[in-house]
């Protein structure tokens, strides 16, 4: 939020330098992310009126101008600005003046007529200005004042980053309020209601259908008014300075109460409504055309403002443009609600809008507010237009329901914040903070404020006793607390030792959002059940990630668009899933490779990556865990994966991950260029490894017998390991693999694997005989599971 601090100190001043008052708001949670300057540093400028203009003798596109300065005489200036004639009002830059960027005014000639200044438009003043010329200033300004004090220029702008919970702040009257709190400096209304003249009865009723998303409904018709009146010039450079663009009478007023009071409100051309106004819930099928042209097709949770013929405004968000006020608007019907933020969160951000009046709903407006700000609307209406206002129509509550009562205990605020602070500090903090204090025997008794909703158990309150007493002055206590250390079973696997091992391999970690793009979940793996964000950061994150591949993707896309040619980065995370109705996370870790093996180098090997690169990694993970040799990589299909480029990773008939190349139809959705291989791993598979236990060296000799089986092509070699690894004989010490054969001498439809055995016995020598037998039976073991013979 953006406010002047000129604004500001009008409700609240201590005796502060705009950097000590920004430090103060920080310091108490409210912090300050930018102090700037209304206008640059310049001096010497006066407001001037221009008495005559005239031709200039040499020059057609000069003029000669006679300017009064608020001295005895008038000054000639030329000037060549398009809009410069007689009455009005400029910034005028005398002689001996300095402007932005030093620049300084002096006597000067102009094809031979001499100049006694300069009249300036708002850019040379360093001031934004949205078309050509001078500066038109108000007629009511008095000639020859610095326009530095005329225009309040000496001013800042004090950008607070207000956190979620605190939208009692999002005012200038709630921000005075907390300048108040932890400065002790008087807290003043800068102006008066005035109690209203009300004639007549409303003509417009009002009726609330669902009491829970709107408490209180407040609305009056305004006739008689002076449609032309325009804005005066503080309210519009105050709206300005809080970052709003001023746009007509009615609703600068509106928008000025919202900043100055944090209560947002509309109005209605009373002419245009049909009969009763009503809060109630859209219907399916309805439509409406807002404020900013757009047609919007409303969905059934949607809260609305509608009459007889249908809807008027989106409750809380924006007004319809078919009710608008114009020019021609001879009766308004100005209304003042107020909407629950349940009724209003993401309700704006579902149709890609997002209004000031939203940001204050979602968050909680003051259930108190809206008679006051109707009040204070009204005011500043017949004080600048004029105009007679009907008795008001109200539906829903007349006032609040009185916040609940807090206990405070004396012995747990010593207890969390490690001081004894005095019963006077905390009675009168309370109180300033706008709530009711009953003292008791252990502690207070407190009833916050409507404003502070935020405050609604003890924690809260001895938070603000902390923010405001100082963090920098609790005492500094050592904290005592008993460590017991559990021990670490061995067989545990630390995932940062996992992280340290794919680093070791070339890799970079990663952390990705868990929310992803709807249609990146759909794409990726359409077969899980995902859970959808209610209130979503934007659209690209409305999704709760079922994989760690978009994450992944987008770090690829972000690295190839600059220029890197070779990636390999890993992440730990959690992923989501619905099951039941209840969603489920689970722990994975995954990772992604593209460009080339090694990294450019004189010496280096230029071969891209491939499958068996990324499984030589996937491999090197499981051999750090207890399943060390016992998975088996089973060709798959699955709809992010390249076919015939896919696995799952399988331990005792469970699916423990996934592995394989990106299919090349998600290259242009995700941005990226291929190949680009992946994987992932649940981490409870990999967080337990074996336990080392310590055997005898044999010192018998050993014995190794290879034997060449006939399988069929399309068997897997590790089933066929597996098969000879199920004998579960202690003699085999060792089984590899060491050629692969197809071509002469058998079919097309078969392959030749070639393994070698390592056998020995702890205790003796073996015979041949023994030898035999158990090579029998891997023969006949390989034959029974896979088919194979020996070649």
């Amino acid at each position: 939020m953006k406010v002047s601090e000129q604004w500001l100190r009008t409700w609240c001043n201590p005796n502060w330098t705009t950097q000590e008052l920004s430090e103060a708001l920080s310091l108490a949670g409210l912090e300050v992310d930018d102090i700037t300057a209304v206008a640059p540093a310049f001096s010497g400028v006066v407001v001037a009126e221009v008495v005559r203009v005239d031709a200039h003798p040499d020059a057609e596109k000069l003029r000669v101008a006679q300017v009064n300065v608020g001295e005895e005489a008038l000054v000639q200036i030329v000037c060549g600005a398009p809009n410069v004639r007689p009455g009005i009002k400029v910034p005028c830059a005398k002689v001996g003046a300095v402007l932005p960027d030093s620049f300084k005014i002096k006597k000067a000639k102009l094809r031979g007529v001499e100049s006694f200044g300069m009249l300036c438009s708002a850019t040379e003043l360093g001031l934004e200005q949205d078309y050509d010329g001078l500066w038109e200033l108000s007629a009511d300004l008095t000639v020859g004042e610095d326009i530095r004090q005329a225009l309040a220029l000496d001013d800042q702008l004090i950008e607070v980053d207000l956190t979620p919970n605190r939208a009692d702040c999002l005012s200038v009257e709630g921000l005075a309020r907390e300048l108040a709190v932890v400065s002790d400096a008087p807290f003043q209304q800068p102006f008066e209601l005035s109690p209203l003249t009300l004639s007549g009865n409303c003509p417009q009723s009002v009726e609330i259908l669902d009491s829970q998303a709107c408490l209180t409904y407040l609305g009056c018709v305004v006739t008689d008014y002076n449609a032309q009146a325009s804005t005066p010039d503080w309210m519009v450079q105050r709206l300005i300075r809080s970052g709003l663009r001023p746009i007509s009478l009615l609703v600068d007023i509106t928008n000025y109460v919202m900043l100055e009071l944090g209560q947002p409100m509309h109005a209605f051309d009373a002419d245009k409504l049909q009969g009763t106004v009503r809060v109630r819930y859209a219907k399916a099928g309805e439509q409406l055309v807002t404020l900013d042209e757009k047609n919007l097709e409303l969905q059934q949770n949607t809260l609305l403002i509608a009459d007889d013929k249908g809807p008027l405004a989106l409750a809380g968000i924006m007004g319809g443009l078919a009710s608008s006020v114009t020019d021609q608007t001879q009766r308004l019907f100005f209304e003042c609600a107020h909407f629950t933020p349940a009724a209003i969160v993401g309700k704006a951000r579902q149709y890609g809008l997002h209004t000031d009046s939203s940001h204050r709903f979602e968050r909680g407006v003051d259930p108190a507010l809206p008679a006051r700000a109707l009040t204070r609307a009204l005011n500043l209406l017949q004080s600048i237009a004029g105009g007679k206002v009907t008795e008001w129509v109200t539906a829903g509550q007349s006032a609040s329901a009185q916040q609940p009562s807090i206990q405070l205990r004396r012995s747990r605020v010593t207890q969390l914040l490690g001081t004894e602070i005095e019963d006077s500090f905390i009675s009168q903090l309370l109180g300033r903070l706008g709530c009711q204090v009953t003292v008791g025997a252990d502690g207070w008794l407190v009833t916050p404020p409507s404003y502070r909703f935020d405050l609604t158990i003890e924690v809260d309150l001895i938070e603000e006793i902390a923010r405001v007493y100082g963090y920098n002055n609790l005492a500094i206590n050592q904290a005592a607390m008993p460590l017991n250390l559990k021990p670490l079973p061995e067989s545990e696997q630390e995932l940062h030792v996992l992280r340290m091992a794919l680093i070791g391999r070339g890799y970079h970690e990663v952390i990705s959002y868990s929310f992803v793009e709807e249609s990146a979940v759909k794409q990726l793996s359409p077969e899980i059940p995902y859970v959808q964000v209610k209130n979503p950061i934007s659209e690209d994150m409305s999704t709760m990630r079922t994989s760690l591949f978009p994450g992944l993707l987008g770090v690829l896309s972000y690295n190839q668009k600059r220029q890197q040619s070779r990636v390999r980065v890993f992440e730990t995370g959690l992923i989501f899933s619905l099951e039941a109705g209840q969603m489920q996370q689970v722990p994975v870790i995954g990772g992604l490779i593209f460009g080339q093996v090694e990294p450019m180098s004189w010496q280096g090997n230029s071969r891209k990556v491939d499958f068996y690169d990324l499984k030589g990694d996937v491999e090197a993970l499981l051999a750090m865990s207890h399943l060390h040799d016992q998975v088996q990589f089973v060709p798959a299909q699955s709809p992010e994966f390249h076919p015939g480029q896919c696995a799952q990773i399988q331990y005792q008939e469970q699916t423990i991950g996934l592995i394989g190349q990106l299919h090349p139809q998600w290259l242009k959705p995700f941005d990226v260029q291929g190949p680009v291989f992946m994987f992932q791993l649940f981490q409870d598979s990999l967080l337990t490894k074996q336990v080392p236990q310590v055997t005898g060296i044999s010192k018998f000799p050993e014995v190794q017998r290879d034997l060449a089986f006939v399988v069929d092509k399309t068997c897997p070699v590790a089933t066929l390991l597996s098969a000879i690894k199920s004998l579960d004989n202690s003699l085999i010490k060792q089984i590899q693999v060491f050629d692969v054969y197809e071509g002469t001498g058998l079919t097309d439809s078969q392959k030749s694997v070639a393994i070698s055995l390592k056998i020995q016995h702890n205790d003796r020598t073996l015979t041949d005989d023994e030898v035999d037998q158990l090579i029998q039976q891997v023969i006949d073991r390989a034959h029974t599971r896979v088919g194979a013979s020996l070649r």
